[in-house]
């Protein structure tokens, strides 16, 4: 029988794996998205007249009418705005989520499951915050009620920011795994390494100040002043990070695909238009193995018009989609859709418009009276249809690439001003998401 002496000598020592972390840091989250809400709609108020202007306006009717004239796709804001300004919210909101989604903080670009349910994960947020910029209490609506006034209406920004903002933060994670890494590890100057993490990630730098962090910091290694490459156990950390998961789809096939897509459209004989340019996004449900419901909204931003016209399509279709199951990684698919589309033109009278007293002396309503005074408005609406087909890449069971789908499309809509834009050729590409196998 052992002594107390001897018993404590040789104490029984357990030692447990630290857990992992888990769960949303809802506190910062909120934190961050309130700061950058703040530095946005400050920007706003620095740069809208109509903003400034609109801001001491009673609250209600006001917010509640700005809401309610929501409609259309085109919302004004040149293509930059549209098409560069608001992806890169999309990607910094994405970036806001991940640093605060502990289990997948430090995940990198690569074909691995986490990665892009992380992806994803964040262009849900992308998704809430736009929303709540745009039409939510503490929004564009709210704060101006700039949707109260043309062209303010369309609902362009609501499926871009998170769509096209999440391939911009994909494409971040790519440059910084691809390049901004190798390049570390080559060059130890620590000011070059701050250039390349700040100049070459914007968005993540961006998010990060708003996080209170340093523009160059990183969740999943160590900071720019640190010889990291010669660390071995951080080397050895990013290979286990960065290794692929198994392109091994579970038995059985997705109950619903999500899929965010840009697209190229030119209309046929149409008289010299040019193409449009655009987004939307498609829900498929799974209706039978081979067989799927989809529908699609998109919109477009006509280009390619003479000096003071612009132009618009915003499309509705449903259908059915045939999609073989494969064993393979591509994977093709047949659909034929009909629905709705409505097509916008405008044109502004350079003269009568020059004819107008300064706009800083009239109040917003003036402005939005005398805007019919020289403005030439056309619209037509009309039954639509498009039929297509096109190929999906599986990079594993949550994710493929929306290769290419080529489709051609007719509506029964009247020609606007001069132009035809009954035939179109389509071609759109992106990424699915594959929900239910994971």
């Amino acid at each position: 029988m052992e002594d107390a002496d001897s018993a404590s000598a040789s104490p029984l020592v357990v030692s447990t794996a630290p857990k992992p972390e888990s769960g949303v840091d809802w506190g910062h989250l909120l934190a961050s998205t309130a700061a950058f809400l703040t530095v946005s709609h400050s920007f706003r108020y620095a740069t809208e007249s109509t903003t400034k202007r609109q801001i001491h306006t009673p609250f209600f009717p006001r917010y509640g009418d700005a809401v309610a004239n929501l409609h259309g796709w085109a919302d004004g804001d040149p293509f930059m705005v549209n098409y560069v300004g608001h992806p890169m919210q999309g990607a910094v909101s994405s970036y806001i989520w991940q640093h605060n989604d502990r289990a997948y903080r430090t995940v990198e670009f690569g074909r691995n499951r986490k990665y892009w349910k992380e992806r994803f994960r964040g262009m849900a947020f992308a998704y809430v915050y736009s929303v709540q910029f745009e039409i939510g209490p503490f929004s564009e609506a709210s704060i101006g009620h700039i949707q109260n006034f043309y062209p303010q209406v369309g609902f362009v920004d609501h499926v871009i920011t998170p769509t096209i903002g999440t391939g911009w933060a994909v494409a971040e994670d790519a440059v910084d795994r691809l390049l901004i890494q190798r390049f570390e590890a080559r060059v130890s100057n620590p000011w070059l390494r701050v250039a390349a993490r700040t100049a070459l990630n914007p968005a993540r730098s961006f998010a990060n100040l708003l996080t209170g962090n340093l523009p160059t910091h990183r969740d999943d290694r160590p900071g720019v002043l640190q010889a990291f490459p010669e660390n071995a156990a951080w080397a050895a950390a990013t290979r286990r990070r960065t290794q692929s998961d198994p392109v091994n789809p579970p038995p059985g096939v997705a109950p619903f695909d999500f899929t965010f897509h840009a697209m190229f459209r030119d209309y046929v004989n149409n008289g010299g238009a040019g193409p449009c340019m655009g987004g939307g996004g498609t829900a498929a449900f799974r209706v039978a193995s081979e067989w799927q419901w989809v529908l699609d909204v998109s919109g477009c931003k006509m280009l390619g018009f003479r000096e003071n016209f612009s132009g618009d399509a915003l499309t509705f279709v449903t259908g059915p989609r045939w999609t073989p199951q494969t064993t393979g990684r591509w994977v093709p698919h047949l659909e034929a859709l009909v629905g709705v589309t409505k097509l916008t033109q405008e044109y502004e009278n350079p003269v009568l418009k020059a004819q107008i007293a300064d706009a800083h002396t009239m109040t917003d309503e003036g402005r939005a009276a005398r805007h019919a005074y020289f403005t030439t408005d056309w619209d037509t609406a009309g039954f639509a249809m498009q039929a297509g087909a096109g190929v999906d890449y599986k990079l594993n069971s949550a994710l493929a690439l929306h290769v290419a789908n080529l489709e051609y499309g007719y509506s029964w809509t009247s020609d606007i001003n001069g132009f035809n834009y009954r035939n179109a050729v389509q071609l759109s590409g992106g990424l699915v998401l594959h929900m239910g196998t994971w």
